[in-house]
């Protein structure tokens, strides 16, 4: 039996799991946390974490639902319910693994899968509609656990005008604020995306939005180049191998998403496996070697991080400190490269601040179900667009 909502609102401290699947469709980032209090003073210890990676049957069916051309009705009505049961049994797993029982689990926060995101507006009629769809059916989570479950975090902010995403600015202001230090939070899953944390803020002073792509394209790359032997470049270590196509990379760059003003957001729907094919063609065309054309997309991708702060960011705000975190700050081409480009400003990773950076989306999306909980807007308009803060998410008790 799910615990009475109201109990769990009055409970200052209790134990999370965060369930996240990214861009990259790897498998279940799940975390188990300690969480004491809300809003901006929440304090979050990490208990477990482990990635529970999808059977490779599951995730080609999930690639397949990415692509509009393939991602037919009953293949989505399916595979729903099929990660629905793969994110519970993760769930499952994780108590396990801490020696807990699932009934002193409070709550559970599941972002689900992306599988397509649509930020800008679209006509229907006489409506302007955008939309986001995840899956990973939260009342099978919460059928199979007993735990109520809170997920669909994204289309409230849609439905308030915003853009579904980034959600991750309103946990990085409670994480990382300062009182003295201005901040820039990287993230560099799938995709990339910043957090910048003005010294001594108000959450209004946040500014976020997806910077481009993070890993996305270097997987794929990776991955077709070595015709499926390598799912990503492991730290890096094909790319530094190789060096950068001046002319591929200055083509790269002229893509229009970089140049597009925030709050923005984007996704595989511009980064995904079809851009990748579409490089690969160029780079044949050039006759560039494949150790050189996976220096030029690591390359890329921390190119368009930093454009991203030198249009969007620096000109308004003086940056003391990046904090790295995601799957990219353990490839350590892309992370020098960073280092580089950034110089003088230091580039951290989270871990410097004692928070794995391979946890934290699934971290994020715990502290997300515990606001969601105590009755807290958890979005940040000014990095989503949205008209006004929300309370985000659905409760499956």
């Amino acid at each position: 039996m799910s615990k009475d909502i109201i109990q769990l609102k009055k409970k200052n401290e209790k134990i999370v799991i965060g369930l996240m699947s990214g861009t990259s469709a790897d498998g279940v980032d799940t975390a188990l946390v300690k969480i004491k209090g809300n809003g901006f003073s929440t304090k979050v210890k990490l208990i477990c974490f482990q990635v529970y990676p999808y059977p490779k049957s599951v995730r080609k069916k999930i690639f397949n639902v990415f692509s509009p051309k393939t991602g037919t009705v009953d293949k989505i009505c399916h595979l729903n319910f099929v990660l629905g049961e793969l994110f519970a049994k993760a769930a499952l797993k994780i108590i396990l693994k801490a020696n807990l029982k699932s009934s002193q689990i409070d709550l559970i926060g599941s972002h689900g899968q992306t599988i397509y995101h649509i930020p800008i507006e679209r006509r229907e009629g006489n409506l302007r509609i955008r939309s986001t769809l995840q899956i990973g059916e939260p009342s099978v989570i919460a059928e199979r656990t007993g735990i109520t479950t809170i997920a669909d975090f994204r289309t409230r902010d849609v439905s308030a005008g915003g853009q579904g995403a980034p959600l991750a600015p309103y946990v990085d202001y409670i994480l990382f604020k300062d009182k003295r230090k201005t901040r820039a939070i990287q993230n560099i899953g799938g995709i990339g995306n910043v957090s910048l944390i003005p010294a001594s803020p108000k959450l209004g002073d946040v500014v976020a939005f997806d910077t481009g792509p993070g890993n996305m394209l270097i997987d794929a790359v990776s991955q077709i180049i070595t015709q499926g032997r390598r799912a990503y470049d492991k730290n890096g270590v094909m790319a530094s191998q190789g060096k950068a196509n001046k002319k591929l990379l200055d083509e790269l760059m002229d893509h229009p998403y970089l140049k597009k003003i925030p709050p923005k957001t984007t996704g595989r729907e511009e980064f995904g496996v079809q851009f990748a094919y579409q490089v690969i063609k160029k780079a044949r065309a050039l006759h560039i070697k494949n150790k050189d054309l996976l220096t030029t997309v690591t390359t890329f991708t921390a190119d368009s991080i930093y454009y991203a702060y030198k249009n969007f960011i620096f000109p308004q705000h003086q940056v003391d400190e990046i904090i790295i975190s995601g799957g990219g700050s353990y490839n350590i081409t892309l992370f020098n490269f960073l280092r580089k480009r950034f110089y003088p400003i230091p580039v951290f990773r989270t871990e410097d601040f004692g928070i794995s950076g391979k946890a934290k989306e699934a971290i994020t999306f715990a502290i997300l179900a515990n606001e969601t909980i105590s009755g807290n807007p958890a979005n940040v308009p000014s990095a989503t667009g949205a008209k006004k803060a929300v309370i985000l998410g659905k409760i499956i008790i």
